[in-house]
């Protein structure tokens, strides 16, 4: 019976390390740079500082074109960090075209990992700051799920913006489907056995309808071209979130991924890729 209990023990023990190692989404400074080193790409990782809300922001940047005045910056949603945005950095062809930033949102990766930052439009308004920070031009923002949103928030905020691409977004207040799981990171017995970044997750979650409602008067200000990229098969974030961009973004494009569901962001770049190498041309041509 002790040799059991023993045995249970340690599964428990097992699991619970497991869970808060491997499940928080996030790589450090030092895995990222071996990565890309080992690619042969040159990378660079910084920290934006925000003294009056003791936070630092993690930004890993590709820029291996001289002169290039096309900027891509990246979104990702929860949990997740910006290692979710690998194989575009990676990518041979998007590098050619624009320089590259994927950013840990408040709360995930290397920015404050832990602490929540639940307003959209207060992380809005930091990743907007950081692009003025980095004197970026010709900005196009790429945002998955959660980050799409916050992505359109930062078109609206920051007129070096030039284009807005939303990936299976969660953007529809009326229309926030209830996970059933994340409830384990609200209550007080269970809180404690959640990883990190699912915890972060759980907080954002809890309040996301009341946060985009906030929002919804300015969609229709964006005058800059949107994209949103959605499967028809999205068993997280509903496809009728199209139905939703449509009404409320006056320079709208949807594209609809058939057969496919929430993961389009990450296992099927094969399908954004293409639209990002043409927008950054249409984006170079027009600026």
């Amino acid at each position: 019976m002790k040799k059991l209990l023993a045995v249970h023990i340690l599964i428990f023990i097992s699991i619970l390390y497991t869970s808060c190692t491997v499940l928080q989404w996030r790589k450090t400074d030092k895995e990222l740079k071996e990565k890309f080193d080992k690619l042969n790409i040159e990378s660079t990782i910084s920290y934006f500082k925000v003294d009056s809300l003791n936070l630092k922001t993690r930004i890993f940047s590709v820029t291996p074109k001289e002169n290039n005045n096309i900027n891509f910056v990246f979104f990702h949603g929860s949990p997740s960090s910006l290692s979710a945005w690998e194989g575009y950095l990676a990518d041979s062809i998007l590098r050619t075209e624009a320089n590259m930033y994927a950013i840990d949102r408040p709360g995930y990766g290397y920015s404050n990992f832990g602490d929540e930052m639940t307003s959209i439009d207060k992380q809005a308004q930091i990743m907007s700051t950081i692009i003025n920070e980095n004197q970026l031009k010709n900005v196009i923002v790429v945002g998955s799920s959660y980050g799409g949103p916050l992505a359109a928030r930062v078109g609206y905020l920051n007129k070096n913006v030039k284009a807005v691409v939303m990936i299976s977004p969660a953007i529809d207040p009326d229309n926030e489907k209830d996970v059933w799981a994340a409830r384990f990171t609200q209550w007080f017995l269970t809180r404690w056995l959640v990883p990190t970044a699912y915890r972060v997750a759980g907080d954002e979650k809890k309040v996301h309808a009341e946060e985009l409602a906030l929002l919804e008067n300015d969609w229709n200000k964006i005058t800059i071209p949107v994209l949103h990229f959605h499967g028809d098969k999205d068993e997280l974030v509903p496809y009728e979130n199209i139905n939703y961009t449509k009404e409320n973004f006056k320079n709208i494009k949807i594209i609809t991924v058939p057969e496919k569901g929430h993961e389009i962001a990450w296992k099927h770049r094969e399908i954004i890729i293409p639209y990002l190498i043409r927008l950054a041309k249409k984006t170079q041509v027009e600026n």
